[in-house]
């Protein structure tokens, strides 16, 4: 049986491929969730993984869910409400848990179209960089639903209150210029060009000592839902990891030498 989703290293990054091209890389499968899942731990639990890129095979990014398999009770869905609340939560709703325990700097590398809840899987990702054809929709309301799986709080922390409430409200599609304006996106790239562009912004990541890495990752995700005081408190504990590392050691021997450092992680 195909993998949904290929798992490749690259000396210090992983390159993650949504691999069903046949239904645009809906990621609302049991398959596809705990295959996002496990990528996830492994990428935590490898040090030698330093940064991520996310990608989709074929023609889109993600289109979310499988809009064919909503039909009547089908899906996600159940005739009974109860059931359907507990396969959101036991299902899709696990992928932005997941990506939100993920330690390691990922890039959603966005070709083509990323809807719905192939929107907010992009909007999981630290940074997003767009192919010039991208397209972006969080189009729920298009179908008569709403945001099941955190589009409604991804959202608005990367485009902002307003840009995120007339992207949900209308289900319009923003298109890779438009995205690049409202923030959605940090670059715009020729479709060609897209995932060496990912990759070469992923290695100049991995190129920095992974404990800090990942540590400021979680210190930045970590600043968009607590208070100052809390953060400073945490960045002092980060700080106080941070000095007692080999790598710390190496970075300022480095600088003081002007050559270029070597991080290993210790």
């Amino acid at each position: 049986m195909q993998s949904p989703l290929d798992y490749a290293q690259e000396g210090p990054l992983v390159i993650l491929t949504m691999n069903l091209p046949d239904v645009r890389n809906a990621i609302s499968s049991e398959e596809m969730i705990t295959a996002l899942e496990d990528a996830c731990e492994r990428m935590n639990a490898d040090m030698s993984v330093r940064a991520a890129v996310l990608t989709g095979a074929g023609t889109a990014f993600s289109s979310g869910g499988n809009v064919k398999k909503m039909s009547g009770a089908g899906g996600l869905s159940d005739k009974l409400p109860a059931q359907t609340r507990r396969n959101y939560k036991l299902g899709i709703q696990r992928i932005p848990l997941a990506f939100d325990k993920l330690e390691v700097p990922v890039i959603a590398a966005v070709n083509g179209h990323a809807i719905g809840a192939g929107c907010d899987l992009a909007c999981m990702c630290d940074i997003r960089i767009a192919g010039e054809s991208a397209k972006f929709a969080e189009s729920f309301v298009k179908l008569g639903i709403i945001p099941g799986d955190g589009g409604a709080w991804l959202l608005p922390r990367v485009v902002g209150y307003s840009k995120a409430c007339e992207m949900a409200l209308t289900g319009d599609m923003v298109d890779a210029a438009e995205a690049l304006d409202i923030g959605l996106v940090s670059k715009v790239v020729p479709d060609a060009d897209l995932l060496e562009a990912a990759k070469s912004l992923a290695l100049r990541i991995a190129a920095n000592p992974p404990h800090a890495v990942r540590m400021t990752k979680a210190l930045i995700r970590k600043g968009q839902e607590t208070s100052l005081p809390a953060l400073l408190d945490l960045s002092a504990a980060y700080q106080a990891l941070s000095h007692a590392t080999a790598d710390h050691d190496e970075a300022i021997s480095a600088f003081l030498a002007k050559r270029k450092p070597t991080f290993t992680g210790q």
